[in-house]
């Protein structure tokens, strides 16, 4: 199912998406009594997804992204690609979602996007064996992991670079439906003002999503909503303000955010 946060009326709260297709016309959320890290239950109270304002579908404590994990994309970077996976930190200040306006950031003049999918945790885990990753997964979503491009070349870690607010955009809900072997092999483009930018598969990664689970949990504890961003096809480009770059995964949907300039 497709699990998304919203706000209505000054409240928020959790809803699953009904209807088909990925855009708003004729899909409804039926609000959750609880929360998606727990047993719920559908409260039968629905409302249209086009009165709602779609919020980051979690809120994690850290989002821990991965670094090079595509070998076409390190190549374009003239990266050498990593033996193990390569983690920094993404604050859950960066995080944003669907529709939210990206500041812009002033100390850097070239901002680029990466389109990723994100896995979503479902419930506290550390030290996760390989066979056993499945468990803790929640679902997941669509991520752009915005990089201030020449920052990041000049400063030997990636805080700024990649830890601006607005770096983080999450969304548009989280899908619970995938299995890992079939989140494994996922169809994942971006497009900026409608043009194709990247073009990849989730099956060109160097270390699957279960190899980062368990990488990741041997050095942390993961909370439920935490993300781990799998990494980037190759195709990182440049945003301009005015921009609107729209971020889409196979079977999950489309993440789309607009640049503009910072007041």
């Amino acid at each position: 199912m497709r699990i998304a946060r919203f706000s209505i009326d000054g409240n928020v709260a959790f809803g699953v998406v009904e209807g088909e297709g990925t855009g708003p016309d004729g899909l409804v959320l039926d609000i959750i009594k609880g929360i998606p890290f727990a047993e719920f239950e559908r409260s039968g109270t629905k409302v249209p997804l086009d009165k709602v304002r779609l919020l980051p579908p979690v809120l994690p404590s850290k989002v821990v992204a991965i670094g090079r994990n595509y070998a076409e994309h390190a190549a374009e970077l003239g990266h050498e690609v990593p033996d193990a996976p390569f983690a920094f930190f993404k604050p859950s200040t960066s995080v944003v979602g669907p529709g939210d306006a990206i500041p812009y950031p002033s100390f850097t003049r070239e901002l680029h996007h990466e389109a990723e999918l994100a896995v979503v945790i479902g419930r506290m885990c550390r030290e996760v064996p390989r066979e056993r990753a499945h468990e803790v997964i929640l679902g997941y979503t669509c991520a752009n992991d915005l990089t201030a491009r020449d920052v990041q070349r000049a400063e030997k870690q990636w805080a700024r670079a990649k830890g601006f607010d607005g770096a983080c955009p999450l969304g548009p809900w989280v899908e619970t439906g995938i299995d890992l072997a079939a989140a494994g092999d996922l169809a994942i483009t971006c497009e900026v003002n409608g043009e194709l930018r990247q073009a990849g598969r989730t099956g060109q990664m160097i270390h699957g999503i279960a190899d980062l689970i368990v990488n990741v949990t041997e050095a942390m504890t993961l909370l439920p909503g935490d993300v781990i961003l799998t990494g980037t096809p190759a195709g990182v480009g440049p945003l301009d303000p005015g921009d609107e770059v729209a971020v889409s995964i196979e079977g999950i949907g489309t993440l789309t955010n607009k640049v503009i300039k910072r007041g």
